[in-house]
């Protein structure tokens, strides 16, 4: 199997890297990379950039504003895109609810929503996981009771990313508690933050910031039609939607931009008569992370050049198993790099201290989350065991 780029493949890629560098801005790419919290007008601003020259939703049906590109040119995309420090499309709206509306919706709802979630003038949030269900998501105890023409929906969603910018959920309810098994009976509808019944309580997180929300729902009325496609199919919408966002997850190209910044800060670090980077031990340890990366770069592009429509691939488990620790090894060490000034916490400018080092230790700490949303490691192991090993 020949895994290098084409020579159109590399007009393309070529084609995608000036697009990215010199369409967004570069104060935005600028604060992505270096780790700082962007603003839901960045989110806005980059989205709405990519979606005017039809960047935004590639992978979407063509007469929703996709494209016809081979898996290997969305893959470049992804790829150029992440490697520029480009802030990533809202998953919420372009990997998850955009894709299951495209798939699943009635007409109605296409014609409703995708064109503003496509351009982000809906902000979507995700109501999956639960206190008493998470990995094992179809444990989850939200009721959605059909009342003429409304749904009346009272529950608990925790772990709701951004939702405090939010203006509309996708939530998984129960629609039919008597059903045989777990996963049946479960639906998938829409529902607009705005009605009357919705709390969204912050969750302050170990790094000290605020990304992740619980959403309560105390006898919501939404109107049955914002329902995506059949009542009690909503397991099978949820699947798709989450074999997206483990693809998504593996983000390489936001692996090699930090650990190509924590070569070029260990180079800066002096170490005895030399620098960090001429150490053995670090030096040896960061070749054997490099290694690792171009290792699932590799079985990325044999799966990407494998792709067949429609049919669902139990090697996105891999991609997202081993992305994920790969994120929070690049993390760790650049953690690792910054030393003793990477404790200090927001303590700003006022102090010796490099900024970046002080971003480092709560980015290392944020990217535990990695290995848990999208399906937990735990999970994918399990799965790559039954659907690869056939163990």
């Amino acid at each position: 199997m020949n895994l290098a780029l084409t020579e159109d493949e590399a007009a393309f890629r070529d084609e995608m890297r000036n697009f990215f560098r010199t369409e967004i801005p570069a104060d935005i790419r600028e604060r992505n990379a270096a780790g700082e919290e962007l603003s839901r007008e960045d989110m806005v601003t980059t989205l709405q950039i990519l979606n005017k020259h039809g960047m935004a939703s590639p992978h979407w049906p063509l007469e929703w504003g996709g494209k016809d590109w081979t898996p290997m040119q969305h893959h470049i995309w992804l790829d150029e895109l992440q490697l520029a420090s480009v802030p990533e499309p809202l998953a919420f709206n372009i990997s998850m609810v955009g894709p299951v509306i495209a798939t699943f919706g009635s007409e109605e709802q296409k014609q409703k929503f995708l064109p503003p979630t496509q351009n982000l003038d809906i902000w979507w949030c995700q109501g999956f996981s639960e206190p008493e269900a998470g990995s094992d998501l179809a444990s989850l105890r939200t009721v959605a009771i059909r009342d003429g023409d409304e749904y009346v929906i009272n529950g608990q969603k925790t772990w709701t990313t951004l939702g405090q910018y939010a203006d509309w959920i996708f939530v998984l309810a129960r629609t039919n508690p008597d059903a045989p098994k777990k996963q049946a009976g479960i639906s998938f509808i829409l529902v607009d933050l705005k009605t009357p019944g919705i709390t969204v309580r912050p969750i302050k997180l170990i790094d000290g910031g605020h990304e992740v929300n619980e959403v309560w729902f105390e006898n919501v009325r939404v109107p049955a039609e914002n329902l995506v496609g059949e009542e009690n199919a909503g397991w099978t919408y949820a699947k798709f939607l989450l074999s997206n966002e483990r693809t998504g997850i593996t983000r390489l190209g936001f692996t090699k931009t930090k650990l190509a910044r924590a070569k070029e800060l260990a180079a800066q670090t002096a170490v005895g008569d030399g620098t960090l980077l001429d150490d053995p031990v670090f030096a040896a340890r960061f070749a054997e992370i490099e290694n690792q990366v171009l290792a699932l770069e590799l079985t990325q592009l044999r799966i990407v050049s494998s792709y067949v429509e429609g049919k669902e691939n139990p090697a996105s488990s891999v991609l997202k198993l081993r992305g994920s620790e790969l994120q929070q090894l690049a993390t760790e060490i650049l953690t690792d790099v910054a030393g003793p000034d990477s404790l200090p916490f927001e303590a700003g400018e006022d102090i010796p201290t490099p900024v970046w080092a002080q971003r480092a230790t709560p980015t290392y700490l944020n990217f535990r989350k990695t290995s848990i949303y999208g399906g937990s490691n735990e999970v994918q192991r399990t799965i790559i065991a039954s659907g690869i090993l056939g163990l």
